[in-house]
């Protein structure tokens, strides 16, 4: 029996002795919440109290928008970032397999992510636009992590935006129309570049809007063979933009896959993995300073 007892003591020594070199990399803080403006988006500010609505994970009403920050821990960070816009059509934000799951799983590869909560133009009775209001968020959002790059670890050259489906149409066009910074603002947020650095387009709507010009951001892009046309077909029209502007591009057609796959946590499928694949090409693309 004494012998037994000191068998188990050692294999739960060893256990412990075992864990650290096994256990996932922990966020340097849990997920908070940050306005884009405190007091209020331009346009916004009369409703920027009312409570969102969420069904399930996804969102609707939202008058006041924000980024949730996931950040790595210290000794993790890569100092590169990333804007994740979630999808849902304009008419709701789905954050789940669209958002803060693949926030928490960059983060543990060494990734800050901010999941993007933008206005939506396509709620019913929203006064909002894609162009304005909406790509107002998505420029703000941007400017924002980069003011506070020395503060959460990040190489302001290295913050890129993704975005999927709906949220991949304010990642193409923060690409295609970045503003420059005003250096006269009295707010410091606004004195930075919208410019994002690489843009992540995932399955993304009106590919047929896009346009390329030499000197953008480099793309990577993922999406299902059994996609709607406007984007199987689409995407591949818009591949060959970047490629003819010699704007480096990766792409990626799963052939068992269809629209809205997104990132769910175990999932086994090719198209489910898509996330090694962006953090390779991120990597190969010296967007990031080591491969997590």
């Amino acid at each position: 029996m004494l012998l037994h007892r000191f068998a188990v003591l050692a294999v739960a020594s060893l256990l412990v002795l075992l864990l650290p070199a096994t256990t996932k990399t922990v966020q340097a803080d849990p997920p908070q919440r940050l306005a884009l403006w405190e007091d209020g988006a331009p346009g916004s500010q009369a409703r920027m109290h009312e409570p969102e609505k969420l069904n399930g994970s996804n969102v609707t009403n939202v008058h006041h928008p924000s980024i949730t920050v996931y950040r790595p821990a210290k000794d993790q960070a890569s100092g590169t970032a990333v804007i994740i816009a979630p999808g849902g059509g304009h008419r709701m934000l789905c954050l789940g397999h669209e958002g803060d799951s693949l926030a928490k799983w960059f983060a543990d590869h060494g990734i800050a992510a901010f999941v993007l909560r933008y206005r939506l133009s396509r709620e019913p009775n929203s006064i909002y636009t894609l162009e304005g209001h909406a790509m107002d968020d998505t420029r703000r959002a941007i400017r924002m992590v980069r003011s506070k790059a020395p503060q959460w670890q990040i190489d302001p050259d290295r913050i890129g935006i993704l975005g999927f489906s709906a949220g991949g149409e304010l990642a193409a066009y923060a690409a295609m129309n970045p503003q420059p910074g005003d250096p006269n603002a009295d707010d410091p947020i606004e004195t930075q570049s919208s410019r994002p650095n690489f843009q992540g387009l995932i399955y993304p709507g009106k590919s047929g809007t896009f346009t390329v010009n030499e000197g953008m951001p480099p793309a990577f892009i993922a999406y299902g063979y059994n996609d709607r046309p406007d984007i199987s077909i689409g995407m591949a029209e818009v591949y060959l933009k970047y490629k003819k502007a010699g704007v480096p591009c990766e792409m990626h057609v799963y052939a068992n896959a269809g629209h809205g796959f997104g990132y769910r946590p175990g999932t086994t499928t090719a198209a489910g993995d898509w996330p090694r694949r962006f953090v390779e090409w991120l990597a190969d693309s010296k967007l990031l300073a080591k491969n997590p």
